[in-house]
């Protein structure tokens, strides 16, 4: 484990680092509406649109509990990233007058790399892929005594990508089912920490990066394949192994889709809802309309839209 305390992630302690982070982070809306409007049959449906969050995804919350909770050294923080946990940290960072380096794969969208300078951050790219970045930011650690903060595998972390979960009941708390794409965890880990199995949770991931997929499969996190158009949010090489507990225990499946149906999620948000979602964002929701997931009659869906970082749309 990289964090500073304990593996145990509770609803108790998430609604504690909840009330610590409110001032700095965007409680983001609940838009409900009926699933007609995206061509699906009649049901109530709940979007909850966390892309409007600081930095265009949920990544703010992880890093602004780690910088609150933990001693920063004069060195700064650093993390490696697909692309929106740097933006969230260096956004972070910034926010708290601490310096922060920043590592991500050649794979990271040019979006997300402009953003992370703009938050006046050191940028370093390095490899194709986020374990690339991993291992060079790892590199810096050593060499430089900065404090790490891990885009899934921290408690720190997961607590505060938890309070997704705390919003999301208090907002919508008729829902039956949640719909979270999932990369390394750290997400749909904290949500599924704060429903203790309250509603079932759907983790949703691309076919050509199945991390959590193979994790339930083979009873531990391993090694999977890491490609896709969402490969710069959902492609790490492994789950957290801190999250995984929680999802065996709490996520009732974990759905795959593929690349054109994601992309099919993105235009059908655009489409309806005018609402510009990237591929990893979009993810969940391409598990309900592509039918991947198919609710029962009656149940009452909920997904998060989770990224907004994407070069997708020019004005």
């Amino acid at each position: 484990m990289v964090g500073t305390a304990g593996p145990d992630v509770t609803s108790g302690q998430i609604a504690r680092t909840c009330e610590l982070i409110r001032p700095h982070v965007r409680r983001t809306p609940v838009i409900e509406l009926d699933a007609a409007d995206f061509g699906l049959p009649p049901a109530p449906l709940a979007l909850k649109l966390e892309l409007l969050q600081h930095t265009g995804s949920f990544k703010a919350r992880g890093a602004v509990t780690n910088i609150l909770t933990r001693e920063v050294p004069k060195a700064g923080v650093v993390a490696a990233s697909g692309g929106n946990h740097g933006v969230a940290v260096a956004w972070a960072a910034r926010r708290f007058g601490k310096p922060a380096r920043i590592f991500v794969p050649g794979v990271a969208s040019p979006a997300k790399m402009a953003r992370i300078r703009e938050c006046g951050a050191e940028l370093v790219v390095v490899g194709e892929r986020y374990n690339d970045a991993l291992l060079a930011s790892q590199e810096w650690t050593a060499q430089s005594g900065a404090m790490p903060i891990h885009a899934y595998e921290q408690r720190e972390t997961l607590l505060g990508q938890g309070t997704v979960g705390l919003e999301m009941e208090e907002q919508a708390p008729q829902i039956d089912t949640l719909l979270v794409a999932c990369g390394g965890g750290g997400l749909i880990g904290g949500i599924a920490a704060w429903y203790e199995g309250r509603v079932r949770i759907i983790g949703v991931e691309p076919e050509t990066a199945p991390t959590l997929f193979r994790a339930l499969e083979a009873g531990r996190p391993v090694d999977s394949p890491a490609g896709g158009i969402a490969a710069d949010s959902l492609a790490p090489l492994r789950v957290g192994e801190i999250m995984f507990p929680l999802a065996q225990k709490f996520v009732e499946r974990v759905v795959l889709v593929e690349d054109d149906a994601i992309r099919g999620a993105q235009a059908a948000l655009w489409d309806t809802l005018r609402v510009v979602a990237e591929p990893g964002g979009a993810a969940a929701m391409a598990a309900l309309l592509s039918g991947r997931y198919r609710p029962a009659p009656g149940e009452r869906v909920g997904v998060l839209v989770c990224g907004a970082n994407t070069t997708a749309v020019k004005w």
